[in-house]
C-alpha cells in the first residue's frame, strides 16, 4: 500500500501564536520543523504538545521579566496591563500576574482589547483607578488603534510601557499629539541591519510584474503586492527582521548539513526527511551577524538579547538600555535619557503611599498596595521587611518607643553591694549591731541600777538583741535579688521587730499599771505579777507572728521580680511580695504599735526619770513618720532607688528605739551617776504621788 509522504522539509512562520496554534499541530504529526520568527506564547514550549516546534523569537516570558525588571527600576507599584484578546495577550496576562504574585506590585487594573473595545470607557475606568502605569500587550494594529484613541481623548500624564510586538512601530512615535499622552517606554528586539536587505527589496520590486502564471516568477515566490513600495518595506516595523532571517537561516544550515554539502557541492544521494532536518536543527550552534545560534530543549533562542526604548520627541525609539539573556543576565537603564512628561524626575505610581518607618500597613480593599498606615505603639516596632501588615513585639529583655523601626536591650537595673547608698547603710546596720552589744554590756555591768530596771530589766537585753538581728534584713536590699535574698529581705524585720513592738507594749503597759491602774485594780497587778503576763504577752505576740509568716510563705514566698512597666528602657530587679499574704503580719504589727502608742500617751505626765512612756512615745511617732515617708516615696518613685529607701527606713526605724530608748538611759549611767540611785527615784515618785493626791 502507498503512502502519501509530504513534500514539506520544514516551515518558516507562522507570526501570531493564534495562527500558529491554528496550523502547527499539522505539522507536528510528522514532526515537520516549524520555525516561528513571531509566535511569542508560552504554551510553544511544551515539547509534549509541540515536539518539532522552534522559535527564533523570545518567549513572552522574556518580554514579561524584562517590564517587570523596568517596573521594579522605577519603583512603580499601582500598574494596569492591557492585552489582545487572544492567544498572545492572554498569555502575558498570566505570566505577568505569576510573576507579580508575592510581589510589591498590584494590577490595579487589567483589560482585553479587540477591534470592538470601547476606548473612552477604558480610560475612565483607567483614570477612576489612578493609574499611571500602562502596560500594553499586543500586537501593533491594536496598540495602534489604543494609542490614536488616547490621542483623540485627551488621555495625558500616563507612562505606556510597550511590549515588543510595537515600541518600535515607525509612525505612531510621528503621530501628532503623541507627546499628550505621557511618557512611551518599550521592550524591543534590537535593531539589527541585514546585509544586502535594501539591495533586494529594490531589485525584486524593479522586477516586471508578469500576468502570465506559466511565466517563471522571481526567485519562486508568489508576490500578488503590487502597491507596496520598496519604501515601505523598508521603512517597516524593523522588530521582527533578525528572527525572520535567523529562522530562514537556521533551516538553511541545518538542510545544509543534512546533505552533507561542502565547499560548492552536496551529498545529492541523501534522501532528506523532516526528522533529520529537525535533529540538525535543535542542535544548531553557529554564528550570524555576531550572533551565536542556539536553542534550549524547549525550542527557545538562546541567543539574542532586548533594547529599552523610548519615544523621543524628535520621533524616534531612542534606546535607554539593555536587557541580556546570555551568557549571563544583566539589565541596565540610563534614566538620565528619558525626557519625562512632567519634565522632572520618574512619576510615582501607588495606591497608597509607603507607610513611615514606625507604621505598620493595614490593608484596605482587595489590592494589597492599598493600605492605611497605624503607628506602632510602645514595646513594638515596624519591620516592612519581616512584616509590613503588623507590629511585631519586643521580647521581654528589649524595649521599644512607639513608632521604632527596632527594639533595644533595656537596661537591668539593682543596687549592688559596691554603692555608695549601700555602703552608707550597710555601715550603719554593723554600727547599731555594735551599739547594741555594748550596750548590753554596759547594762550588764549596771544591771541592778534603778535605771537599767526602770527600762525593762531583762527585758532590754531581749530588746536590744532582737534589733540586732532586725538589721540583718538590710543587707538583703542589696545585690542581684534571688529567693533566699527576698525571703530574708523581709522575715527578720517583721519577725524580730515584732517582738520589739510587744516588749514596748509590755513595758508601756508595765508603767501606766504601777502608778495609775494598781490602786483602782490591785487583783489586776496581781494577776500579772503571778503570771509573768509580761513574757505571756510577748510570747504570744512571737508565736503569732512567726505562724502568720510561716503560712503566708508558703502560700506565695516572696521571689524575684523584674519590674517593665514602671520604665520603657529599664529592667528593675526586685522582689515580688504578695501585699495579701503579708497583710496579717502588717496588721498584727500595725495593732502593737498602736497600742502601745496609747499606753505610753497615757504615761506622758509621769516623773521625769522615770517616764520611759515619753521616749516611747516620742519613738513611735518617728517610726510612724518613717514609714508615711516610705509609703509616699513608693507611691511616687519605682526606680531602684527605692531598695535602698526601703533598708534606710529600717535602719531609721531600729535607730528610733536604740537613740531615744537607750542612749539617754546611757548617758545617765555614764555622766550622771547621782542620778542613778534609789534615793533619787523614790523621792521623784514621792512627789508625784504628792501631786496626784492634791
Amino acid at each position: 500500500m502507498s503512502k502519501n509522504v509530504s513534500k514539506v522539509i520544514a516551515v518558516v512562520g507562522t507570526y501570531t501564536s493564534t495562527e500558529t496554534l491554528t496550523v502547527a499541530p499539522l505539522f507536528m504529526m510528522d514532526l515537520i520543523p516549524m520555525v516561528s520568527y513571531g509566535a511569542a506564547s508560552s504554551t510553544f514550549s511544551r515539547k509534549q504538545i509541540f515536539p518539532s516546534f522552534l522559535r527564533t523569537v523570545h518567549p513572552n516570558k522574556d518580554v514579561i521579566e524584562v517590564v517587570y525588571n523596568i517596573l521594579q527600576n522605577f519603583n512603580w507599584r499601582w500598574v494596569s496591563f492591557l492585552y489582545s484578546e487572544g492567544d498572545y495577550g492572554k498569555d502575558g496576562l498570566d505570566l505577568f500576574m505569576k510573576k507579580i504574585k508575592d510581589t510589591e506590585i498590584c494590577l490595579a487594573y487589567t483589560k482585553g482589547l479587540d477591534k470592538n473595545t470601547e476606548h473612552s470607557l477604558l480610560f475612565k475606568q483607567l483614570q477612576a483607578q489612578r493609574v499611571n502605569i500602562i502596560i500594553v500587550f499586543a500586537p501593533e494594529w491594536t496598540a495602534e488603534a489604543l494609542i490614536k484613541a488616547a490621542i483623540k481623548q485627551n488621555v495625558t500624564n500616563k507612562v505606556w510601557i510597550a511590549g515588543d510586538a510595537w515600541s518600535l512601530h515607525m509612525q505612531l512615535p510621528k503621530e501628532n499629539g503623541i507627546r499628550n499622552i505621557g511618557t512611551v517606554l518599550g521592550v524591543a528586539e534590537p535593531k539589527i541591519a541585514i546585509p544586502g536587505f535594501n539591495d533586494f527589496i529594490f531589485s525584486s520590486k524593479a522586477q516586471p510584474q508578469h500576468d502570465n502564471n506559466s511565466e517563471e516568477m522571481f526567485c519562486n515566490q508568489d508576490c500578488n503586492c503590487p502597491d507596496v513600495t520598496a519604501e515601505d518595506i523598508i521603512n517597516a516595523d524593523p522588530s521582527f527582521n533578525f528572527p525572520v532571517y535567523s529562522a530562514v537561516y537556521a533551516i538553511a544550515h541545518a538542510l545544509h548539513n543534512v546533505l552533507q554539502c561542502g565547499t560548492g557541492r552536496c551529498n545529492k544521494p541523501v534522501s532528506v526527511q523532516p526528522h533529520m532536518v529537525l535533529t540538525v536543527l535543535r542542535d544548531s550552534n553557529f554564528v550570524l551577524l555576531n550572533q551565536s545560534v542556539q536553542f534550549d530543549e524547549n525550542g527557545d533562542p538562546m541567543f539574542g538579547s532586548y533594547s529599552i526604548v523610548f519615544w523621543n520627541r524628535s520621533g524616534d525609539a531612542e534606546e535607554v538600555g539593555f536587557y541580556n539573556f546570555y551568557p549571563f543576565l544583566q539589565f541596565y537603564i540610563n534614566s538620565t535619557k528619558i525626557q519625562w512628561h512632567s519634565n522632572e524626575e520618574a512619576p510615582e505610581s501607588f495606591c497608597s503611599k509607603e507607610c513611615p518607618e514606625g507604621y505598620s500597613k493595614t490593608q484596605e480593599g482587595i489590592h494589597k498596595c492599598c493600605f492605611s498606615c497605624t503607628i506602632c505603639p510602645n514595646g513594638t516596632y515596624s519591620n516592612a521587611t519581616e512584616d509590613p501588615y503588623n507590629c511585631i513585639g519586643c521580647k521581654e529583655t528589649e524595649w521599644a518607643d512607639r513608632g521604632s523601626t527596632q527594639c533595644n536591650l533595656r537596661l537591668v537595673e539593682y543596687i549592688p553591694f559596691t554603692d555608695s547608698g549601700a555602703i552608707v547603710i550597710m555601715f550603719g546596720a554593723c554600727t547599731l549591731v555594735g551599739l547594741t552589744l555594748a550596750m548590753s554590756v554596759l547594762f550588764a555591768i549596771n544591771y541592778n541600777t534603778p535605771v537599767v530596771k526602770s527600762a525593762g530589766g531583762p527585758m532590754c537585753f531581749l530588746i536590744l538583741i532582737c534589733l540586732s538581728l532586725c538589721s540583718i534584713s538590710v543587707f538583703f536590699y542589696f545585690g542581684k535579688p534571688t529567693t533566699a535574698s527576698c525571703i530574708l529581705r523581709f522575715l527578720p524585720f517583721l519577725l524580730f521587730f515584732t517582738v520589739c513592738l510587744a516588749c514596748f507594749v509590755v513595758r508601756s503597759f508595765q508603767i501606766i499599771c504601777i502608778f495609775k491602774i494598781a490602786a483602782k485594780f490591785p487583783k489586776l497587778l496581781t494577776w500579772w505579777m503571778k503570771y509573768h503576763g509580761q513574757w505571756l504577752v510577748i510570747s504570744v505576740a512571737f508565736v503569732t507572728q512567726a505562724v502568720l509568716l510561716i503560712i503566708g510563705y508558703s502560700v506565695a514566698p516572696p521571689k524575684p521580680y523584674s519590674d517593665m512597666f514602671s520604665y520603657t528602657e529599664i529592667t528593675i530587679l526586685s522582689c515580688d511580695l504578695n501585699l495579701k499574704v503579708i497583710s496579717g503580719s502588717v496588721t498584727l504589727l500595725t495593732s502593737l504599735c498602736s497600742l502601745c502608742f496609747i499606753f505610753s500617751y497615757m504615761g506622758k505626765d509621769l516623773p521625769k526619770n522615770y517616764n520611759e512612756a515619753k521616749a516611747i512615745t516620742f519613738c513611735l511617732l518617728l517610726l510612724i513618720l518613717t514609714w508615711i515617708v516610705l509609703t509616699t516615696t513608693s507611691m511616687l518613685y519605682h526606680g531602684k532607688h527605692i531598695h535602698t529607701f526601703t533598708a534606710l527606713a529600717v535602719l531609721s526605724s531600729l535607730y528610733c528605739f536604740l537613740f531615744w530608748y537607750f542612749i539617754p538611759k546611757c548617758y545617765i549611767i555614764i555622766f550622771k551617776p547621782q542620778k542613778n540611785t534609789q534615793q533619787h527615784f523614790q523621792g521623784l515618785i514621792q512627789n508625784y504621788t504628792k501631786t496626784v493626791s492634791q
